[in-house]
């Protein structure tokens, strides 16, 4: 038996431990790539820390401390002024301008207007770039041409058009006359979605078609749903920009049961007793605004890069 485990343990070999792959060294230009990666990343992200430094400081030491990487006077009084949680007498013995703002309800009326653009947008122009995509008409060609033309127009330039078309249908201090200029469609949203409806094969509709369903029934059971991500896509990217408009909200809802949150924190930069603003509450605000941005970003961030590049979006 002896004998027998020595044959096949000759016959197996000497047992040799598994080759360790050595380490690449990083070459130069990786680590000159990598540096410049973070400073950019240090360069974009410090504004985000520094008003949230602003914020946690008390307004009577952010001129003696205005070099400080630390808040100075750790106090949470900004955030308190931006909720409405303080007094006008506390306001001002904490330094602030005493202005007031009423949070909760900007925050509802953005809200509001930014999910209305948001259905609106994404069901019309969807609608539009499938027809777009799929359809043959006589000029389609040349008026998708227009539309993408029309990217190249600043808001600016069609702010008095809009205004004096609002005004005239007394549509001023409303939710409606708000989100009219945007609530039906955008040549990015139309461009957006025509490139996701041009991947779709064919055959699908042609399928479709041949069991009896209509255009309109191919795209609200079929179309759409297949499009769940590109629609996801859209619908965060239009939350998000009506979310921080600010001229036209501020020119058109200037009530303060319509006004959104970017005028209000405008006006509660603007009203200022004491000559200076009240930087610890305004950046306070400004913190609490965005959290629900970043929150969503957060939910949905990957499946929105993933979308857009897949859409041919570079």
């Amino acid at each position: 038996m002896t004998m027998t485990m020595d044959a096949s343990d000759q016959q197996m070999g000497p047992v040799t431990s598994p080759r360790r792959r050595p380490r690449r060294r990083p070459k130069t230009s990786d680590i000159v790539l990598w540096t410049l990666v973070a400073i950019l990343l240090i360069l974009t992200l410090f504004p985000f820390y520094w008003s949230l430094r602003t914020a946690l400081s008390s307004n009577r030491s952010l001129p003696t401390n205005s070099t400080s990487l630390l808040p100075g006077e750790f106090s949470i009084g900004g955030f308190e002024r931006a909720l409405g949680l303080a007094s006008t007498e506390e306001s001002l013995a904490a330094g602030g301008s005493g202005a007031e703002i009423n949070f909760l309800q900007a925050l509802m009326n953005s809200a509001i207007v930014a999910t209305m653009v948001t259905v609106g947008q994404v069901l019309c122009c969807s609608m539009a770039a499938y027809a777009f995509a799929r359809l043959r008409f006589p000029g389609r060609d040349k008026l998708f041409f227009v539309v993408l033309t029309s990217l190249m127009i600043p808001p600016i330039f069609t702010l008095l058009p809009n205004f004096i078309f609002v005004q005239q249908r007394g549509w001023l201090n409303t939710y409606h006359g708000i989100a009219a200029p945007t609530l039906l469609m955008t040549p990015f949203a139309i461009f957006f979605m025509r490139q996701f409806f041009l991947t779709i094969p064919h055959e699908i509709e042609e399928a479709a078609s041949i069991d009896g369903a209509g255009r309109f029934r191919t795209f609200f059971r079929i179309v759409l749903p297949m499009s769940a991500s590109s629609v996801t896509t859209l619908a965060v990217l239009t939350f998000i920009t009506q979310w921080n408009d600010y001229l036209w909200p501020k020119l058109v809802g200037q009530d303060e049961s319509v006004r959104v949150l970017t005028a209000s924190l405008g006006n509660f930069r603007s009203q200022t007793p004491q000559g200076t603003p009240d930087w610890s509450g305004l950046m306070a605000a400004t913190w609490v605004s965005i959290i629900p941005i970043i929150i969503l970003l957060l939910l949905v961030g990957k499946r929105l890069v993933d979308s857009i590049q897949f859409s041919g979006i570079k």
